[in-house]
């Protein structure tokens, strides 16, 4: 029979900490709270005495949802901490407990505990002070081998409960923060923090800006608003532990955040965070890596962590969003020791700083599934994204890729890539017209391989505002300055922007498209700046760039959409994204398509040819007609 840790419930009653306790779960209640998640109530017991003053933190509260946490069954004490209640009374927030026998293992109630109350401990005469017995303590942890691995990076042993700097109240961890809590200190490091937003509506203007906390027992997520981003932006540094106090808490909008969190922080104008240099026992970040072999089975819009070896990297493109700002983005391909490999898509500051050299070990906390072209990821503004971190599983997936991994081509999760184009939906222009894309409701995007038989320079390019995220053309005000109507702004200066009509060609059909920025750069080989500058200064060194873009062939990932102008209703081709043709990929899925024909060109020899060897198959299931000969309609539709 399993000996549980005597003396436990006495040092816990006491405030004090005791690791690996074997305790025996007697009784557990769930308590309703408002709006919030519920909580449950533990009783637990040493054997000797009883102590109901255990809660469940809310990250656990599925063990007890699940029956796993029942009365009688046998737990290991991993995590806790003790919070002093304003009446003097204490709780045991236990924040990690591991069940090493279930109900249905134990016979009842181990010994004859009563319930623990100040002064009536009873006296261990072989072990005068109240240390939980060692050899038990040792026995019961062999018991427990082999129930997995810690996967919270850079997690240690908490250290003792210590004072905030200014010594008004203790530190409590962030699992047991919730909004009925009056004074509270968390002492926690920023893993994560994000740009400055700003807004403007009918109720105003504003800005803000969030960030992720992360301590011993687990993560929070932090926004602050106009004043406080100028109060604590710039103090927050990412890595950096503080002491966080007086800020106000909420039930956290899942929408907008990935982190595992029922709650979330806001800052206000009584709300501290003050730098701690003890930071040793705090950890880096909190992960639950999911295999990229695992990816198919996980949902869309799912939220997962993942780390990877970075097999392949692409440059940053721009786009321009429907609100007509421009956005980076870059791709790369992470592969695991599952052999498999999945597309991540990094956006904004993380993709322009990005640097994807000596293949490193990327690792994305929050990373979003999507189904678009098979299985792909998107680390948004809210992901954390770490390159080479110190953690075991960095470690271990460079080993296996510098010993092994680095000859594996790995199967990718995501629709095949050809020249960097992106997912992929893969037409002939032919195709465009005879399948009607564009013609519903929401526009149709595709991927071809064509060239450039065409560009009309007329009209290609246009001053816009110099303003970062506006493009608008500016009206020349004839007195050297130029006016942006957005902005409502006058400058001394502005930025060429192009707007090129091209016509490209396959060996089915030919369209035309329109291609901004990026595109035509892409196309041109030239930035629109200089472009500008030459077409001001050379006219035939700018006709000459045009001569020489022509008969180029690229991969175009374009959108279609039927438009109606002045009563006129046509189909609109916009590129957006332009990419140089990759002959290996694309000779690759030029062989799986040409099997995939092969395959379909067997069936129809077969129905053709074959007719006699194939009825004698049907006979088992089919009827025959009065004539005694089969319909071919009839074998087609059977099949």
């Amino acid at each position: 029979m399993t000996q549980l840790t005597e003396g436990a419930i006495e040092i816990l009653s006491n405030g004090s900490g005791v690791n690996d306790a074997v305790l025996q779960l007697v009784n557990i209640r769930k308590i309703e709270g408002g709006s919030g998640p519920a909580r449950f109530r533990v009783m637990m017991s040493d054997g000797l005495h009883t102590l109901s003053s255990f809660m469940l933190s809310t990250q656990l509260n599925c063990m007890a949802e699940d029956n796993q946490l029942a009365p009688n069954c046998i737990c290991i004490l991993k995590r806790h901490v003790t919070n002093n209640l304003k009446d003097g009374r204490r709780v045991v927030i236990i924040l990690e407990i591991e069940v090493i026998k279930s109900a249905d293992e134990v016979d009842g109630k181990i010994g004859d505990p009563t319930p623990y109350t100040e002064g009536n401990a009873k006296v261990q005469q072989a072990a005068p002070n109240t240390e939980p017995r060692a050899p038990l303590l040792q026995q019961n942890r062999n018991e427990a081998m082999n129930r997995g691995s810690n996967r919270d990076f850079g997690k240690k042993a908490p250290s003792a409960v210590p004072s905030t700097p200014g010594g008004s109240s203790k530190i409590v961890p962030i699992a047991s923060l919730n909004p009925y809590q009056s004074k509270w200190t968390i002492r926690a490091r920023v893993t994560n923090k994000g740009s400055i937003r700003t807004w403007s509506n009918s109720r105003g203007d504003g800005k803000l800006f969030s960030m992720e906390l992360v301590d011993e027992s687990g993560e929070i997520r932090v926004t602050g608003f106009n004043q406080e981003v100028d109060k604590f932006y710039t103090l927050a540094e990412v890595g950096k532990v503080y002491y966080i106090s007086k800020a106000s808490l909420k039930i956290a909008n899942k929408q907008y955040t990935s982190v595992k969190n029922d709650y979330e922080m806001t800052l206000n104008g009584e709300s501290t965070l003050i730098p701690c240099e003890d930071s040793g026992d705090v950890p880096m970040v909190q992960c639950e890596f999911v295999s990229i072999g695992d990816l198919e089975s996980k949902e869309k819009d799912a939220v997962v962590d993942v780390i990877g070896v970075c097999k392949k990297v692409d440059e940053v493109t721009r786009l321009t969003t429907k609100s007509n700002k421009e956005v980076s983005k870059r791709t790369l391909d992470l592969m695991d020791m599952s052999a498999k490999l999945v597309t991540v898509t990094l956006w904004g500051e993380e993709a322009e700083k990005f640097d994807g050299s000596g293949q490193p070990v990327v690792a994305i906390k929050g990373a979003k599934v999507s189904d678009y072209g098979g299985r792909s990821l998107s680390a948004s503004f809210s992901s954390t994204v770490m390159i080479n971190p110190d953690i075991p599983e960095a470690y271990k997936l460079r080993g296996w890729y510098d010993k092994e991994g680095h000859a594996v081509d790995g199967q990718s999760l995501t629709e095949a890539k050809g020249g960097g184009g992106g997912n992929t939906n893969w037409k002939t222009l032919s195709d465009v017209k005879t399948e009607h894309l564009g013609h519903g409701d929401k526009a149709d995007y595709y991927t071809c391989i064509a060239t450039i038989v065409y560009l009309r320079k007329e009209n290609c390019m246009y001053q816009a505002c110099p303003t970062q995220d506006c493009n608008k053309k500016v009206v020349d005000q004839q007195n050297g300055m130029f006016r942006c109507e957005k902005c409502d702004k006058e400058f001394p200066n502005f930025k060429y922007r192009l707007i090129l009509s091209a016509n490209i060609a396959d060996y089915g059909d030919n369209q035309w498209v329109t291609c901004f920025q990026e595109s035509a750069e892409a196309i041109l080989g030239q930035n629109a700046a200089y472009l500008g500058q030459l077409k001001d200064s050379n006219e035939t060194a700018f006709d000459e760039i045009f001569q020489q873009a022509n008969f180029h062939t690229f991969i175009f990932r374009s959108r279609v959409k039927l438009e109606t102008y002045n009563d006129e209703s046509r189909i609109k081709a916009t590129v957006m994204e332009v990419k140089p043709v990759d002959h290996k990929e694309y000779c690759k899925r030029l062989i799986m398509n040409i099997r995939k024909l092969a395959a379909h060109c067997r069936w129809i020899k077969l129905f053709c040819y074959g007719k006699e060897s194939l009825l004698h198959h049907l006979k088992i299931s089919c009827r025959v007609d009065q004539t005694g000969l089969w319909s071919q309609s009839r074998i087609t539709k059977h099949y």
